[in-house]
């Protein structure tokens, strides 16, 4: 289990971007996440992932800290890919970085042998989105918090995506929370929907 526990954070003093904010994400779990642009989704995202650090309250997965050093349990994916990952190293290095995943889970995502030798620069931003979900799933790896990542995709390309991803999840129970403002995709991947507003987040009918 993967647990937020009354979560207040702010970038300036007596600013709150999170109120209180609790949330619980179990292993094989997938939670929708809505909430107008502005509102606070991403930096929700980014913290359970480690990227920030509260001003007040917990994170726990399974009861304990997240570790602080090492691969880190909870991935955050941007809507933007190029924020995943050094524009400087090859596609094959950067897969590299994080671990190794065989020809055969590469060619699922979508990924050519050739693209290993590219740099982000020459791919598309889906097919740069495609590396940053599959460096992503190392193991170790148990929740993965994916921020609008396939709202620059085609329709089929998403559905591919999300397939792949869905058929991953499953196979290694990994909790996945869906941050995205299109309802219906929400609908069709998680069992639950929650929606930030003000600061605070709210079960969705």
């Amino acid at each position: 289990m993967l647990e937020a526990r009354d979560i207040t954070l702010g970038y300036r003093p007596g600013d709150s971007v999170l109120r209180g904010v609790s949330l619980r994400l179990a292993a094989g779990e997938w939670v929708g996440l809505s909430g107008a642009s502005g509102s606070g989704k991403s930096t929700l995202g980014r913290l359970l992932a480690g990227h920030h650090t509260p001003r007040r309250g917990s994170l726990r997965l399974d009861a304990a800290p997240l570790p602080p050093h090492g691969l880190h349990p909870v991935q955050w994916l941007p809507q933007v890919p190029e924020l995943a990952v050094n524009p400087r190293w090859r596609i094959g290095r950067i897969l590299a970085e994080a671990w190794t995943p065989d020809a055969a889970l590469r060619r699922r995502f979508g990924i050519a042998d050739d693209w290993l030798e590219r740099y982000p620069h020459e791919l598309s931003g889906g097919e740069l989105q495609r590396v940053a979900v599959l460096r992503s799933l190392a193991p170790g790896v148990r929740y993965l918090i994916a921020d609008e990542i396939s709202s620059m995709l085609d329709a089929i390309t998403q559905a591919e995506l999300w397939q792949t991803l869905a058929e991953i999840a499953e196979q290694r129970d990994l909790g996945v929370l869906v941050i995205g403002h299109d309802q219906a995709l929400l609908k069709r991947l998680c069992q639950h929907q929650l929606r930030l507003e003000n600061g605070q987040l709210w079960a969705e009918p």
